[in-house]
């Protein structure tokens, strides 16, 4: 099964970068079939997975979105480091999404086939 790992930077809100890739990682997994995503949240982007967010009616939610990707197998990882200095702890991500180090990050790059950087 290729593996591929999506790396991303950026805040959830104030550009699209977040959110462009999560829209094309449900893409992928509707059209590629057999294929396995990890998301690495670096950055501002550790908040992505922060539960309880509120956003204008008809605005995207990023939450919503992580929940349904993890619902369908992707797994999200948020570097320790960065969600520290962030005040952020497991306990405040959605669940299913994880704590993850430079090391775990280092071995999803190593099995993936193909790395994508937003």
């Amino acid at each position: 099964m290729e593996t591929l790992t999506i790396i991303l930077n950026s805040a959830p809100y104030g550009d699209e970068k977040v959110y462009n890739a999560l829209r094309m990682t449900k893409a992928l997994l509707s059209a590629a079939g057999e294929i396995k995503v990890n998301i690495f949240l670096l950055g501002d982007a550790v908040t992505a997975v922060k539960k309880g967010q509120k956003t204008p009616e008809g605005f995207y939610n990023v939450e919503v979105m992580l929940k349904d990707l993890i619902d369908h197998g992707v797994s999200v990882h948020a570097c320790r480091t960065c969600a520290t200095a962030r005040g952020l702890t497991e306990q405040d991500f959605i669940e299913g999404a994880k704590i993850g180090t430079l090391i775990s990050l280092a071995h999803w790059v190593e099995e993936s086939q193909k790395i994508l950087s937003f």
